[in-house]
This record gives C-alpha cells, sequence and structure tokens, in this order.
C-alpha cells in the first residue's frame, strides 16, 4: 500500500501552485529568447514543444519538493 502523508499532499498542492507562479513569470522571458532567436519563418510548433516541456517539468519538480518538504512537518 502506498504511504502518503497528509502534510506531504498538502506540500505538494502548495509546490504545485509555486510552480505554476513560476511558469507563468518565466515563460513571457522565455518566448521572448526564442522568438529573437529563431528564424521569422518557423512555426509555433517548437515554441509549443519547449512551453510544454517547462510546464511538465516545472510542476514535477515543485511537486516532488513541495512534498518532500511537506512529509519533513508530518509528525
Amino acid at each position: 500500500m502506498i504511504d502518503l502523508s497528509f502534510a506531504g499532499l498538502i506540500g505538494a498542492i502548495a509546490g504545485a501552485v509555486v510552480a505554476a507562479v513560476i511558469y507563468h513569470l518565466f515563460v513571457g522571458v522565455l518566448e521572448r529568447a526564442i522568438r529573437t532567436h529563431d528564424q521569422p519563418e518557423s512555426d509555433d510548433v517548437s515554441l509549443s514543444v519547449v512551453r510544454r516541456t517547462v510546464l511538465a517539468i516545472d510542476v514535477l519538480a515543485f511537486a516532488a519538493l513541495g512534498y518532500w518538504i511537506g512529509r519533513m512537518f508530518d509528525g
């Protein structure tokens, strides 16, 4: 059986919220950097893939970190 703690789950939710805020702040800078270095005739597919990859890594990392920190507070 999976051993999940309530404090860890709350931490994971908080980590996901932090990840969403950081993604929102970071994606604008990332888009501008890609658009300035990319050729004008390129499509938005590569930008979409980069945005989704950054979001996935961001949410997974911060949710795991939040869960780990939450587990530290679990008695």
